[in-house]
């Protein structure tokens, strides 16, 4: 006798086994997405590493170079070479940035003149590039969702007494702000320690120019290993300019790697800009300590090690 099989029956076990196999996919799909979730919420802060600091790991692509930046838990980007890449990398980079749900911080504006004269002189010529500059860099933060952009003024004109050079720079702030300000962009201007030719050094100076242009769209970035470099007494210096600083970026001294590779200790800092209530972008400007896989890892680990403040 031909066995008959029940339709009803069938179609109950079929849904049964329907529901149970749903409910362990899901699972599954639950698992990995709230391990995603966790991993970007790794990091009490907005670390924003940039192209080349884990390309031993990623390759040399852009987007890949992201995507597990991404992966590891950063929740931002910054990329001082941005403006002078292709169209096609930039709407590539502004993509990927977007799917990853990360923050893009600080590109660099080079107005294209020579460094050795600049917005100290107070002449036409200089402050006619920097403002096209900064109109140029409006279209590109469209691109990529930015909202930081990295300015800094130039040599000191010697012929010129110091107050006159800040005035001049404090012109040309102005001027830009107007460019920046309708389109809510802020220009961070930074005080550097590559040589004591720079204008801009401190981060005093800093804040008397941002008082005195007198708009959102110019504030501060405290490069912390610069600071060190020129100041030291970190926290003390950031909380007198607390008020006028909008980015921040990272690297230990002497040599300019990752936390945990010289004399600042990162743990405190951090712990203490968290406790500000800083939600924005502490930009990873700085090398690798080691080469390779294991530094890349080392560097990832040394994050890990210098956020852990609470």
């Amino acid at each position: 006798m031909k066995n008959h099989i029940n339709p009803r029956r069938n179609f109950l076990k079929n849904a049964a086994l329907g529901s149970a196999l749903a409910t362990f996919t899901s699972g599954v799909s639950l698992a990995s997405t709230s391990e995603k979730a966790k991993a970007r919420r790794e990091f009490n802060m907005n670390y924003a590493p940039h192209f080349g600091m884990f390309k031993n790991h990623a390759g040399d692509d852009y987007i890949d170079q992201i995507n597990f930046m991404a992966e590891q838990g950063f929740t931002a980007f910054e990329d001082n070479g941005l403006m002078n890449r292709s169209l096609e990398d930039q709407k590539r980079i502004g993509a990927a940035l977007e799917k990853n749900n990360m923050t893009m911080g600080v590109f660099v504006i080079d107005p294209g003149f020579n460094w050795k004269t600049g917005l100290t002189t107070g002449k036409q010529e200089f402050k006619e590039a920097f403002i096209k500059e900064c109109e140029k860099a409006v279209e590109v933060a469209k691109i990529v969702n930015a909202k930081w952009m990295t300015v800094v003024p130039g040599y000191f004109e010697r012929r010129l007494p110091l107050d006159q050079q800040t005035a001049n720079v404090i012109e040309a702030y102005k001027l830009a702000s107007d460019v920046f300000e309708p389109h809510n962009l802020t220009m961070v201007m930074e005080p550097l320690s590559d040589n004591p030719d720079l204008f801009l050094r401190h981060s005093n100076q800093g804040y008397l120019i941002c008082k005195s242009v007198d708009s959102p769209a110019c504030k501060i970035l405290y490069d912390i290993y610069h600071m060190q470099r020129n100041e030291g007494d970190l926290i003390k210096n950031m909380q007198l300019c607390w008020e006028e600083i909008d980015y921040i970026q990272i690297g230990d001294n002497p040599g300019r790697k990752e936390p945990g590779t010289g004399e600042i200790n990162y743990q405190n800092v951090f712990k203490w800009i968290d406790n500000q209530g800083f939600k924005g972008v502490c930009g990873m400007e700085h090398g690798n300590a080691m080469p390779g896989k294991e530094g890349e890892q080392a560097l990832i680990d040394a994050y890990h090690k210098a956020d852990a403040f609470k």
